[in-house]
């Protein structure tokens, strides 16, 4: 693997350590039996459909990076589209899917549906990125590796994004046996352009065209502290389909409008995020240059407190989000790592600073979900106030991931190739770039 980047003022030596030591909750979490990986390291916690997409993509990168043998990986991968091949797809409520999705939360030993989650369309959408990058990958002629191929292939198929839609162009939310499908439907700009990009591109049960346009619809652009972008308020949103999907250089309708790619907009919308932190309307302790980074994250809360004469609500697990909020003082280095190949000049300072001012944030799986120093005006002692117990699945992968793509571009030229994605791509109207090889 061919390095693509220059010695950073952060050393590539820790920035391989942070990337490794990440990866450390796939290769240790992960239930060998099935595949499952944990939503979070916290006691009984169910497996996160989602963070097992995450697991699956980070498994190239670990034989890239001599982290597991390629028969390691294969016999992860093969264990883990085994199961979900074989698992139940119906309507009963301790199914594993349905319809060729599968539901938020899983039980770590059975595969099978956890409490009363829903049928995730985003969850599913991360799963089947997961399927198409081992696909992609495992390319040799070895019997395993064709079966890897076939069982990624046939699982990405039987999706049914049609059945998703409910009648109406934009995909919903999702489906619960007990009371069907959720009313809230993908709009607004999120994380939902890689769900709408693998439904398009879907070789069995397509969404049309129009599709896309009804999601395009629903776009805000927005203007923060003198920089123009397409809005969404949580960091995480302006991330996770980059994990994929190489937007430098290609556009939709509306990106070609505005004259910029998703990429640039990603950028600008960590320079936001650091412009709010700078500014701190709110008066959280600890928010700064290189303190920022407001995102989906583990929170000190449910929980009210006046400190320093100011009453303030703190939240547990929330999407937090700028500039309006909900935001309690809470920031998630996770999320600043993985705006790294957008702002480089950016990130690459904070992380030394996490490292430099909060060494208490990193333990064995790197970087620690968030941390809240406005709370150590309460009980606790810590100097840093208070610190995420747990690591989550969703915070680990977009850290392996998107320093891999940083140090190498290795995922995003890995799916540049894939057919399901190509197709998405150009249904969707992106053209320009990479596209147009």
């Amino acid at each position: 693997m061919k390095e693509t980047i220059a010695q950073s003022s952060l050393g590539e030596k820790k920035l391989a350590t942070l990337q490794k030591s990440t990866f450390g909750y796939f290769l240790k979490e992960t239930n060998l039996e099935n595949g499952m990986v944990p939503d979070s390291t916290k006691e009984d916690s169910f497996a996160s459909t989602a963070a097992i997409g995450f697991a699956l993509t980070s498994y190239p990168i670990a034989v890239e990076r001599e982290y597991l043998t390629r028969a390691e990986a294969v016999a992860r991968v093969l264990t883990t589209l085994r199961f979900f091949w074989n698992s139940p797809q119906s309507d009963a409520p301790d199914a594993t899917g349905y319809h060729g999705f599968y539901y938020h939360f899983l039980d770590m030993k059975t595969g099978r549906r956890a409490g009363r989650s829903e049928l995730s369309t985003i969850d599913s959408a991360f799963l089947l990125a997961g399927f198409l990058a081992v696909g992609m990958y495992f390319d040799r002629e070895a019997n395993k590796e064709a079966e890897i191929r076939t069982l990624a292939q046939a699982l990405v198929a039987r999706a049914e994004w049609t059945w998703a839609q409910n009648g109406a162009l934009k995909v919903s939310h999702g489906w619960k046996p007990e009371t069907g499908f959720i009313k809230h439907r993908w709009e607004g700009y999120n994380e939902g352009l890689i769900l709408y990009l693998l439904g398009l591109g879907s070789p069995t049960h397509p969404l049309p065209a129009e599709s896309y346009a009804a999601w395009l619809q629903s776009y805000k652009w927005k203007r923060l502290y003198d920089i123009e972008f397409l809005y969404a308020g949580p960091l995480f949103i302006h991330q996770l389909s980059h994990m994929w999907i190489d937007f430098r250089g290609i556009q939709d309708d509306y990106m070609r409008a505005r004259g910029l790619d998703y990429f640039e907009n990603s950028r600008r919308a960590a320079y936001v995020q650091q412009a709010y932190a700078i500014r701190n309307p709110r008066k959280f302790a600890g928010y700064g240059k290189h303190a920022w980074g407001i995102t989906a994250s583990d929170g000190p809360g449910p929980a009210t407190r006046k400190i320093k004469g100011v009453t303030r609500k703190f939240y547990d697990y929330r999407a937090r989000s700028i500039p309006h909020g909900p935001d309690d003082g809470t920031l998630a280095p996770w999320a600043v790592v993985a705006s790294l190949p957008f702002a480089p000049e950016l990130v690459l300072p904070s992380i030394q600073h996490f490292n430099d001012a909060h060494p208490e944030m990193t333990s064995k799986y790197g970087f620690k979900c968030s941390y809240n120093p406005t709370f150590a005006g309460g009980e606790t002692k810590q100097a840093t106030g208070w610190i995420s117990q747990g690591y989550f699945g969703l915070d680990q992968g977009p850290i392996v991931m998107m320093i891999e793509n940083y140090r190498t571009g290795f995922i995003w030229r890995l799916m540049r190739r894939c057919p399901v994605l190509q197709m998405g791509l150009r249904k969707a109207g992106f053209t320009g770039g990479w596209l147009s090889g």
